[in-house]
Formats: C-alpha cells, structure tokens, sequence
C-alpha cells in the first residue's frame, strides 16, 4: 500500500495557478455599505463564466436537471456497489461509477453513462471520515481533502513541496491508501469577510449575507456571529451558530419577512424550488454583494478545510470566484438551494475556489423548513 500511494504522490503535481491570491480579510471586517455590483443576468453568468452560448447554457440547464433526477434514482437502487457520480458536460450526461459490471443495463436504462470504479462511494467517504478523525493531527502544510467521484479517489491537496508529509499523515491514519491521490495546490483556504448577498449587519456594525429563506428567518454562514448575537437590516437574533467543524448558523426575524428568492443582481430574483442536491460537475451560481452574481461548476463533495480558525468538514467545493464580501451567500442550481458561502482561495480577476456548506445539513441540524415558491 505504501508504495502504491507514493507512486501515485509522485506523478500527481498540480499547481493551482488560479488559486494563488489567498483571501485574506478577517471575519470581524466592518463596512458600511455594500460595493456597487454589475448587472448580470443568469444566462449572462453562465455564458461568460462557462464559456457557453446562450443557447448552449440553457441546454445544459436541462440536461442537469434529467442528471439530478438519475442519480437520486441510482444512488438508491444501486446501493452498495454505487461509487458516486458526476455529470459530464461534453457528454451531457451523468456518469455513474459501479464497482459491478452487472449493474451497466440499469444504469444506462436511467439515461445514464456507466462507468468502471474501483471503489465504492461508502469506502471513500469512509476515508474521509478517517482523515477528519485525525485532522488536529494534520501538517499545516495540508489545505484540505474531499471525494472526487470523477476520478474515484479521495484526494488530499497539499503546498508544493510537502507531499511527502501529506503521505505519511494519510498512512498514519491508517484508511485506504490505494484509494487516496495527494495533490500539490497553491490553495491558501480563508473564510471570506463577512459581507455579502443581501447585506445584514451584525452587533456594532460587521455585515454577512442572507443565504435561504426558512420559516421564520435565513441561514448563513456560522463564522459571521455566535448564537446569541443581535443583527439589524433585517433586525433578529442568531439562534444557532456552528464554526469551526462546520460552518452554518441560523437567524430568526422579527419583523421582516422572508421570502424564497435569491438576488441575481440584475434588478431580477430566481425563486427557490427546493434543494435537491446537484451533481458533481453541474453549474452551479453564487449571489454575493462584492462580486454579484457569478456562476462555474461543483467540483467535489465532502471537502474538508483546513481554516485559520480550524478545520471544517463535510463542504462543497466548486470553482465558482468569490472575494472578501460574498461570505454567506447563495449556492444554488437552476432553482434548487444549495448551500451558504464559506470561504477560499483566489479573486475573480484570476479565479480561484470556494466552499459552500450544504443547505439541507443545516436544514436539518436545526429543524429549519426551506421557503419555497
């Protein structure tokens, strides 16, 4: 096993050259208004950040959505040989890993592209579980970690040069070996300072982003306040608040009234219809005060990251820009929620990564009921 791994460690070095510029605003920033945002519409987004024609976006908007309803199917009946999925955009199909070759027939019935894998999604979340159970122990140099169903690994990203570390740290954990790619990356993870989407204000003045509307107030990012601090514009009271572990928080409202809409910072909203979870390597858009409205694809699930403040497990991670102001905002697929804002790496001069923490675990940490149209 050991020798496999530092096979692999040895001819995997990738330099994320997109990801150099860290974010480094603390979470405590104050400002007093919100930047002025461009005005750009969905299609417009996704065009220029895809690199797609408009009629080219809106066909993979429905190709997406026949992808979501398959692998919530096959992520059923498949069971304990399913390995994940993820959907092809030059296929425009989802791509389902299976450990049983058996079980092709089934998968192309549900529309969908079988594909080879070595291991089942349950092993490589089982990794990850094992990596997050040593994480204190992690080296420094050791940004984070997350599932790629795509290349059916989990993959550890790590600072040029330390992926000898990175090795020893995944053996010392004692998981699947064979199952683990270490990665070099110039990833600098930072929470984004707390600005962004829909501003409120929180104490003396620091701001955040409205995520989603739930029954009786919004969920947003936890490292924007602690349970129990009061926010103005709209006026409430954080109830819950989690950071770091994970990074999510919820506030009641008092007098304003929530509504299921997202700001695409044209003068327009997308209203919430749910929050069925995308497919790795869907589109996916992001609503934030400092950049507006911009949109890339899901890169991976179950990310874990290594933040100043400690580590935070179980993100989305995406290769949508976002800069210091867009924390707390909306992560979301067509109409469907997907997550808040956490934090990165990079601008979107350059690009870069962002993290989302998924809607539906904050859903249920709280017992939050989701607005929707």
């Amino acid at each position: 096993m050991k020798r496999r791994l530092a096979a692999r460690v040895a001819g995997t070095v990738l330099l994320a050259a997109g990801t150099v510029a860290a974010l480094t605003m603390p979470a405590t920033a104050t400002e007093t208004a919100p930047p002025e945002t461009p005005v750009v519409t969905q299609l417009d987004a996704m065009q220029r950040d895809l690199g797609l024609t408009r009629e080219q976006a809106l066909q993979r908007l429905d190709q997406e959505a026949e992808a979501t309803r398959a692998e919530q199917a096959l992520r059923q009946t498949l069971g304990s040989s399913y390995g994940g999925a993820y959907f092809d955009p030059q296929l425009g199909k989802l791509v389902v890993l299976v450990t049983d070759e058996a079980r092709f027939d089934e998968v192309r019935a549900a529309g969908a592209v079988p594909k080879k894998a070595d291991f089942t999604l349950e092993q490589l979340n089982g990794v990850i579980e094992g990596l997050n159970a040593r994480s204190a122990s992690a080296p420094k140099s050791i940004s984070g970690w997350y599932a790629k169903a795509s290349e059916n690994s989990v993959v550890v990203t790590t600072r040029p040069g330390s992926e000898a570390q990175a090795a020893q740290f995944v053996q010392a954990a004692g998981v699947l070996t064979e199952a683990v790619r270490v990665v070099e990356s110039l990833e600098n993870p930072r929470t984004y300072a707390v600005v962004g989407g829909n501003a409120y204000y929180i104490g003396s003045g620091s701001r955040c982003s409205v995520g989603f509307s739930v029954q009786g107030g919004f969920v947003t990012a936890g490292h924007c306040g602690q349970t129990g601090a009061t926010t103005s514009q709209p006026a409430g009271r954080f109830e819950g608040s989690t950071f770091p572990g994970d990074d999510y928080a919820w506030v009641s409202v008092s007098s304003d009234t929530p509504e299921p809409l997202v700001n695409r910072y044209d003068g327009s909203t997308v209203g919430v219809g749910g929050s069925t979870e995308a497919s790795e390597g869907a589109s996916i858009c992001r609503s934030g005060s400092t950049t507006g409205w911009h949109c890339g694809s899901l890169e991976a699930k179950n990310q874990t990251v290594q933040y100043p403040q400690g580590t935070v497990t179980g993100l989305t991670r995406t290769n949508v820009c976002a800069e210091p102001g867009d924390s707390g905002g909306s992560f979301i697929s067509d109409n469907q929620a997907q997550g808040v804002t956490s934090g990165g790496s990079g601008n979107c001069s350059s690009g870069g990564t962002t993290y989302f923490q998924p809607v539906n675990e904050i859903l249920q940490a709280y017992g939050l009921t989701l607005l929707t149209q």
